[in-house]
């Protein structure tokens, strides 16, 4: 997933995606261990693209926090 399609989701479906890409690392790993994985390089791209959905959400919540603090003074 692309950072632009990341960042063109709203808060409800950043965090569906959020969950399902754990899940679907989670799986990955469990695949990796039971040598059921034929491609190991997936397991790194899923955990890029939870670190790449936890930084956007992460961004918005300090926007969220900035502006409200300039609203408060």
């Amino acid at each position: 997933m692309d950072i632009t399609e990341i960042r063109a989701l709203n808060d409800e479906q950043l965090q569906e995606e959020i969950e399902k890409t754990r899940r679907e690392v989670f799986d990955l790993r469990f695949r990796a261990v039971t040598r059921q994985l034929d491609n190991t390089s997936e397991n790194r791209l899923a955990r890029k693209t939870v670190a790449r959905l936890l930084t956007v959400q992460r961004e918005r919540q300090l926007l969220a926090s900035e502006s409200g603090s300039e609203n408060g003074s």
